[in-house]
């Protein structure tokens, strides 16, 4: 009673197909996966700008540290 079956899911999916048309469908699929991809990309680009940041200010505080030259 509390499950669905599969014949369950293939009503559900043929009125989503019947309801939106395969080309809107495929169009939205695209979308989605173009998103996942840019976020995938922006998090792996996070995570090398947080490995940067400790060694540059590391690098910012020992020059900070020795007069300038003249």
């Amino acid at each position: 009673m509390g499950t669905l079956s599969i014949w369950h899911w293939l009503i559900v999916l043929a009125i989503v197909v019947l309801i939106f048309g395969t080309k809107k469908l495929r169009n939205m699929g695209g979308d989605l996966g173009a998103a996942i991809k840019n976020f995938r990309g922006a998090m792996k680009d996070g995570e090398t700008e947080a490995d940067k940041k400790p060694d540059e200010l590391t690098q910012q505080k020992t020059d900070a540290g020795t007069p300038p030259k003249t």
